[in-house]
């Protein structure tokens, strides 16, 4: 039992180390666009987002319930395996993240989680220990639905900014007012974030209590504790900022204008609180980034870059498997070795952790170069040209040059009639041509 409690403190440990990856990992899905459109500076932005998704974590538990008890059936997994198969999961979980945050890969970090915790179970105990009704309905299903959702919302609401102010057209940098728009719906997404990124965590330490008896099996809700140590943790890691992967979302996929930036956070906003309302474990960064996609496709004239796109979507799909990979291989230690595979495993993730952390240092993105095309005017990135004129605005232009030569012909038409009045009254002469009824005493004969 003493081994299981140590086992389940590391679990604890790890599992809050992989919260705070989580927070720092999920920055940019709240804070990319407003920062790269200049709504917020960037300090200021990853402040705001830390403190509301400290108070997010506080507002709902469904998605902790559905991890602690849902997607693994801890009853057909003996107590004494079942911390050591969670922290292999985490290993897993941690190590994607680590690597995807390197990169610069929005990668989702609630799949990441999943699944590490589905390769674990696999090679610890089988199929039987999975649930996958439960893995299909609130994580697979959502993952394939809640992004669409999001970019068909965010694709019609930027259409609609952009019709509502289609006045601005004509003005070098229109639509600023959206701007202080983006402060409200950006925080509306720090908050939805803690809602559910926040929650998974808590339904991993809530597991591992189970487990040992420290909680009833009974009862998933977590306790208070679990929820503030949550909470501090997200809060801190969005805090310190994923740099790195705010650049992407940032000004790699499509470049951002302050209605843009409008629409894809309230459309991310939205599809989170309602996902977190019903309990289903959501990637955030799936659904910003659907957004933000979105809303490129809404705006005329905006560049939306595929590649980037298509190795976003690279890693969507990899990460399931790829974190499962490694929570499969951690969890085979464990069951080869016992304890012995778990001192290794937790040698493995220090390793793992640090060697990644070191390397990044070679090439640091912070706040002062994660936008760094920032112009004077503080705005985070160079704005594209005006869009092309619509087709309303089209048809403006083209009545108004036929207006215009329909003028021009009509007095065109009355020069000619004026020139010819005057050559009748000179004799048949034009008005310019020289006289031929001059005499001689005119002519000096």
């Amino acid at each position: 039992m003493e081994t299981a409690a140590l086992i389940v403190v590391l679990v604890i440990l790890l599992a809050l180390f992989f919260d705070f990856t989580n927070g720092f990992h999920d920055t940019a899905n709240a804070m990319a666009t407003p920062i790269a459109t200049g709504a917020l500076k960037p300090k200021t932005a990853v402040l705001l987002a830390a403190i509301l998704n400290l108070v997010g974590a506080f507002l709902s538990t469904e998605v902790a319930k559905t991890v602690s008890g849902g997607i693994v059936r801890e009853d057909q997994i003996g107590h004494d395996l079942l911390p050591s198969l969670i922290f292999a999961g985490l290993i897993g979980a941690i190590t994607w993240n680590m690597l995807t945050w390197l990169l610069g890969l929005p990668s989702s970090s609630s799949h990441a989680l999943f699944g590490g915790l589905i390769g674990a179970a696999l090679v610890g105990v089988g199929i039987g220990g999975i649930d996958f009704g439960v893995v299909m309905s609130k994580v697979i299903l959502p993952a394939v639905i809640a992004p669409l959702t999001a970019g068909i919302i965010a694709f019609a609401a930027t259409k609609i900014a952009y019709s509502v102010t289609r006045r601005y057209d004509g003005k070098p940098d229109g639509r600023s007012g959206f701007r202080w728009g983006q402060i409200f719906t950006s925080s509306m997404v720090a908050l939805a974030h803690g809602t559910n990124d926040a929650q998974k965590t808590m339904g991993v330490i809530t597991l591992a209590l189970i487990t040992v008896g420290w909680q009833s099996a009974a009862h998933h809700e977590p306790q208070l504790w679990v929820i503030v140590a949550c909470a501090v943790t997200i809060a801190l890691g969005t805090y310190l900022g994923g740099w790195r992967i705010i650049r992407t979302l940032g000004k790699g996929l499509t470049d951002v204008k302050p209605a843009q930036g409008f629409a894809a956070e309230s459309s991310t906003a939205a599809t989170i609180l309602a996902s977190s309302a019903f309990g289903f474990a959501l990637s955030t960064t799936q659904v910003a980034s659907g957004s933000v996609i979105g809303s490129g496709l809404g705006r005329r004239g905006s560049t939306v870059r595929w590649r980037t796109v298509g190795r976003i979507a690279v890693g969507w799909l990899l990460t399931l498997p790829a974190a499962g990979a490694v929570g499969g291989f951690a969890a085979l230690l464990v069951v080869f070795w016992g304890v012995g595979g778990v001192i290794v495993d937790a040698v493995f993730a220090v390793t793992v952790i640090l060697g990644l952390f070191l390397y990044s240092r070679r090439n640091a993105v912070t706040h002062a170069n994660a936008m760094s095309d920032v112009a004077e005017s503080g705005l985070a990135v160079d704005l594209p040209e005006n869009p092309p004129p619509t087709r309303r605005q089209q048809r403006m232009l083209e009545a108004k040059a036929k207006a215009k030569a329909k003028a021009k012909a009509r007095s065109d038409a009355r020069a000619a009639k004026k020139d010819a009045a005057e050559a009748r009254r000179n004799g048949g002469q034009k008005p310019d041509a020289p006289r031929t009824d001059v005499s001689d005493k005119e002519t000096g004969r």
